[in-house]
């Protein structure tokens, strides 16, 4: 559910008209809804009823620090997984015991801040890593905590790129030996603080099998660390829960916490999960207006640097007028953008009735929209907007041209 709807024939977002933003801010432009982040949030936080947890909202799908503040406010942690996103979570208010830092390749600078912030957990993924952070925290004389994330060999399914549980993916320890030596290793460290287990099977998963087994291996290795006198008090089971795009119905947020009240049942660990798309997704469009109508083509202002999934993943985003006025057309459209590549659009085989200079909201882009944006082409990154009921806020500005060069020097002779 988002509060994007039709209210005489004029696309709103909550109590705003996505018109009324295209003609303020112009356009190309993402626009989030506040009461679709809150309520997606509270359909997590809400779930639980038998297990100490913790829900850590994903900052790599929506990393603008007012929404971070959002729903810092509303009672979120935050999963990180670069010293970028450690920033913006700190910067956004957001409490560092609060914050566990993901990812296989931490640098030293990025370790060595979360131990000067006091993070709750580092999800270490190596031997090596273990052997960095051991070092760094000796130097420094202060104690990092370390869960280990271990790779189930789980195929969840959805697209290649966004599996992560499987034994030929890049992620987590696969050897549960090894895990558990690991372990003792960490234990035995004077600066060293061992806190749990981390497990993550993917994203835009739609079924609750892989889940349902990736808990599973999950508790048995952890009954298999206490047995060895290693005490778990943190089981992180990271995000991965789909949306539905198109016609896909994935499982609820609830239905996924009674798999994991089920499976952990009478466990006093704190169950911590890692949602980023089933919270930011839904709560945000991207307006663009025709610029140009060609054949099959319609040529609109945002572009594959706006918007990225379509031409990475050739995921599908729908697309809907921000002013129905027109009967349906049986012509089949693609959405496509003024980037010089073919591969650069934003949807195919739309069907659309519009005219140049019409503006059209793609949906489901506040996940990995804007965060995956770029200067491709030389082209200034799209304003972000922040609706509140009536209220409507400039979260970032448009870049404009000189902040596109900003940062760079023509060497004097």
């Amino acid at each position: 559910m988002d509060y994007f709807n039709y209210k005489n024939n004029q696309l709103f977002c909550e109590e705003v008209a996505l018109s009324d933003l295209a003609e303020k801010y112009g356009t190309p432009a993402y626009v989030y809804s506040k009461k679709t982040l809150v309520r997606h949030l509270s359909a997590y936080s809400n779930s639980f009823e038998k297990l100490n947890n913790m829900i850590c909202f994903s900052v790599k799908s929506l990393g603008n620090i007012a929404i971070l503040n959002l729903l810092n406010s509303q009672g979120a942690g935050f999963d990180i997984v670069s010293g970028g996103e450690l920033f913006r979570a700190l910067k956004a208010g957001a409490d560092p015991k609060k914050i566990i830092f993901s990812g296989v390749g931490k640098s030293s600078v990025e370790v060595a801040a979360g131990i000067k912030a006091g993070i709750l957990s580092f999800n270490i993924e190596s031997i090596s890593e273990y052997e960095r952070i051991k070092k760094i925290a000796n130097e420094m004389q202060i104690s990092a905590p370390i869960s280990i994330r271990f790779n189930p060999d789980i195929h969840a399914g959805g697209h290649d790129y966004i599996s992560t549980g499987r034994k030929e993916d890049k992620f987590g320890i696969d050897s549960e030996e090894q895990v558990l030596e690991l372990a003792q290793k960490i234990n035995e460290e004077e600066y060293l603080v061992f806190k749990g287990l981390a497990c993550h099977i993917g994203s835009q998963i739609l079924s609750l099998d892989g889940f349902e087994k990736a808990a599973i291996k999950t508790l048995k290795l952890c009954d298999r660390l206490n047995n060895n006198g290693i005490n778990v008090t943190l089981i992180d089971l990271g995000g991965g829960l789909g949306v539905p795009y198109k016609e896909e119905e994935p499982p609820s947020p609830k239905e996924l916490i009674q798999i994991i009240e089920k499976v952990f049942i009478g466990r006093n660990e704190q169950i911590i999960l890692e949602p980023g798309r089933s919270i930011s997704a839904n709560s945000g469009i991207l307006i663009t207006k025709v610029e140009y109508i060609k054949n099959k083509f319609i040529i609109a202002d945002a572009a594959m640097n706006d918007l990225l999934r379509p031409a990475l993943y050739q995921a599908h985003h729908a697309v809907m007028p921000v002013i129905k006025n027109k009967e349906a057309s049986d012509m089949e459209y693609d959405l496509v953008g003024p980037i010089c590549e073919t591969g650069d659009y934003l949807a195919k085989n739309i069907k659309i009735n519009v005219e140049e200079g019409d503006l059209l909201a793609v949906k489901t882009a506040g996940a990995y929209g804007f965060v995956m944006s770029s200067n491709y082409n030389a082209r200034p990154r799209a304003p972000e907007i922040l609706v509140d009921g009536s209220n409507h806020y400039l979260i970032r500005r448009r870049e404009t041209l000189e902040d596109l060069i900003d940062l760079e020097e023509i060497p004097s002779a």
